[in-house]
């Protein structure tokens, strides 16, 4: 961990402060609890949560997600939960999930874990939870999000406070993490997933992110991931003018939910569209599958309305105007034959 003459790693410290800067503002005895897969991010953000809380007068401990994905997942997942005790969090809990087939393998995998780590924090009064996330994982989540056509709030990427979770690491290299582990003796898993090309966001980190660096020159991560800070920023301003606006425009009734043309064709298109996309996954979109495309379809219900019958959104809900009103209707209520 110390250099030749006593110094702290640079890796180290880098950790250790962005850990100090994420809960600079927290009271003293807070619990905070750390979401560790025994990977190279999660270990040294273990263990830089564990050297600095103490000294903010936190309570840390330790959250260990077996996804049950693979043979050896309870095994592997028993190592990391014992690493995290060795480096003094307390408490450190092993949690099982049963992962679902909703959404795809990578969409269900990280509901199940979100889950797991609601219900733990629940369970052990903790106000926060620390993600791993680093800033090459921002500039995959960039690249995908373009990828998707989702628009402004998909490229601003992973926010850094969201609720109960912070990532403290997202402006940090994931070779920085490698490093602090060899540095401080950790022994991190290495995820075989992360090595599968069937996965999308494999293809980008291993395919894409070479090709682009390749191509522009070094820089392209850093490059995306402060692309979605400054995006992040416009979107969150954007997205509280909408949700003023959604508080008179929009209405729910027993099975729909209904929108006012009115009120939002005099609106711009930044703030109407994300009005019309929350209205969609109040009604049952997923969010993961609502793209802009589809958004944009529902909108043209309002700006190039020529008598459209009605537009198919994911999960089978239905966008239809009526009256002047947009009506979203859920699959399981309209009582539709198709």
């Amino acid at each position: 961990m110390e250099g030749r003459r006593g110094k702290l790693h640079p890796a180290v410290a880098r950790i250790r402060e962005a850990v100090r800067t994420a809960l600079a503002d927290l009271p003293r005895q807070t619990i905070v609890l750390v979401a560790c897969s025994g990977g190279a991010d999660s270990l040294a953000l273990a263990a830089a949560t564990a050297f600095e809380a103490p000294k903010l007068g936190l309570r840390a401990g330790a959250i260990v997600v077996d996804h049950g994905l693979q043979a050896d997942s309870a095994h592997t997942a028993e190592t990391a939960a014992e690493q995290c005790r060795t480096l003094g969090l307390e408490p450190v809990q092993v949690r099982a999930v049963e992962v679902g087939g909703d959404g795809g393998p990578e969409a269900a995998a990280r509901s199940a874990r979100y889950d797991a780590l609601r219900d733990a924090a629940d369970e052990f009064g903790a106000d926060v939870v620390l993600l791993a996330h680093t800033r090459d994982d921002q500039a995959e989540t960039v690249l995908l999000g373009l990828a998707r056509g989702s628009g402004a709030r998909s490229l601003a990427g992973m926010a850094p406070v969201a609720g109960l979770l912070r990532r403290p690491l997202l402006e940090v290299p994931r070779a920085t993490t490698a490093a602090a582990c060899i540095a401080s003796g950790l022994r991190p898993w290495h995820d075989p997933h992360n090595d599968d090309p069937q996965y999308k966001r494999v293809r980008v980190r291993h395919e894409v992110l070479p090709v682009l660096e390749e191509a522009l020159g070094p820089g392209v991560t850093e490059a995306l991931a402060r692309t979605a800070g400054l995006l992040r920023a416009d979107a969150d301003a954007l997205d509280v003018l909408a949700a003023d606006l959604a508080e008179t425009a929009v209405r729910h009734t027993e099975d729909e939910v209904v929108c006012d043309v009115g009120m939002l064709s005099t609106e711009p298109q930044a703030i109407r569209t994300r009005v019309l996309r929350q209205a969609a996954l109040e009604a049952g979109c997923r969010a993961n599958d609502l793209t802009a495309g589809h958004v944009a379809t529902v909108d043209a219900l309002i700006t190039g309305w020529r008598g459209q019958r009605w537009i198919d959104l994911p999960q089978g809900v239905r966008a239809t105007r009526r009256n002047g009103f947009i009506v979203l209707t859920p699959d399981s209520a309209s009582g539709r034959k198709v």
